[in-house]
């Protein structure tokens, strides 16, 4: 439907509808994050947000606040109702069961088992839908999951923290605080809002990290994914603590892989001809097992790779105001270019101060 088939009240609920959804930011993995607004006679009568998978979807929180209500009402849903029988029953059949006269949603369903089914199903029960309204906002809100359904493979988040110079840690490999306070706690918002974090055995063995969220209050962990071609990774790393974590390897190790497992990790064995880790294979092994968003902390040996091999979605770049030297190390590993016609440009969309650091939020153009 056209946008300027939609009132200013439309745009208003479905606004709201999306502030609800917000609110399942860190929990609905693998699921969508969902909002649902029901609106009689130009009044709110019921709201709700779907939590997290295996609860009742953002349609059936607002229709049990709505009540009777609900008959006659609109509902704003931020993405199709689903049709299908999953963990719980198909949201079309209640808000058709609830009496709802129309229903709008921002944007169809990407998932091959709803896809228009949702919206055809209200249809045939009578129920005027229209689709549309901050379809773009509602899109970027499920990124992970349209990507999931739509590529098969997350999306990809990297970040990265530099010097104004461009530098992400000195030659020894020390990179400990770059960036500000503000800075590192925004990064651990995008790290929680994650399905996994991705790293490498070079940040692991440099700067032994955890890479689980704590600098804000999280109901879970992302899993935490390392690359590891050779299955170097010490049993004692801190990362195995805290948490699920995949080691990608490029090699067999049965003894290593049992070491590993017994504090909890799982090895997981994807070779490319290199005799490295497939690094694309890898991405949709996580979308096989529901990683929607997928979020890279790592160095400048496995951020080159990722874009080398055209696996990075998004740049999540905080620039402090320093400068650290031509020694240090830089935040690609990337060929030489002999000309500029070889560049890879960005579309920067964001661009804000957090704390006293530069936060650049960009996309392949």
């Amino acid at each position: 439907m056209a946008d300027n088939a939609f009132s200013p009240a439309d745009y208003v609920f479905m606004a709201r509808a999306l502030q609800l959804a917000e609110r399942g930011l860190f929990t609905t993995t693998p699921n969508p994050r969902v909002g649902c607004v029901i609106v009689r006679d130009g009044a709110v009568v019921g709201e709700g947000w779907h939590v997290r998978a295996g609860e009742p979807h953002a349609e059936v929180h607002a229709l049990r606040q709505a009540g009777e209500g609900a008959r006659g009402a609109t509902a704003y849903v931020t993405l199709e109702p689903c049709s299908h029988h999953g963990r719980t029953p198909p949201c079309a059949d209640a808000l058709i069961q609830a009496g709802v006269a129309r229903v709008v949603a921002a944007m169809e369903d990407p998932n091959p088992q709803v896809a228009g089914r949702g919206l055809a199903r209200l249809r045939a029960a009578g129920v005027n839908t229209a689709v549309g309204p901050l379809a773009a906002q509602a899109r970027e809100l499920n990124i992970g999951f349209v990507s999931r359904m739509t590529r098969g493979r997350p999306w990809l988040r990297l970040k990265l923290a530099a010097s104004l110079d461009g530098k992400t840690a000195l030659s020894n490999g020390s990179s400990r605080w770059i960036t500000g306070p503000e800075a590192r706690r925004d990064g651990h918002r995008w790290r929680a809002r994650a399905c996994a974090v991705l790293t490498g055995i070079g940040t692991v063995r440099d700067d032994d990290p955890r890479l689980t969220v704590r600098d804000i209050e999280t109901p879970r962990q992302p899993l935490r994914v390392v690359v590891d071609s050779r299955l170097e990774i010490s049993p004692e790393a801190r990362i195995l603590g805290g948490g699920p974590v995949l080691i990608a390897a490029a090699c067999e190790d049965a003894a290593k892989a049992a070491a590993l497992a017994q504090r909890g990790a799982e090895v997981l064995v994807l070779p490319d001809a290199r005799g490295k880790v497939d690094l694309g294979q890898l991405l949709a092994e996580l979308a096989r097992r529901g990683v929607g968003e997928a979020h890279a902390e790592a160095g400048f040996k496995l951020n080159g790779s990722l874009v080398r091999e055209g696996l990075v979605d998004e740049f999540l770049i905080y620039l402090a105001p320093c400068l650290i030297g031509d020694a240090a190390r830089g935040m690609f590993d990337l060929p030489e270019l002999t000309e500029l016609a070889g560049r890879r440009d960005l579309a920067i969309r964001d661009m804000r101060m957090v704390g006293t650091d530069l936060r650049i939020l960009a996309r392949p153009a």
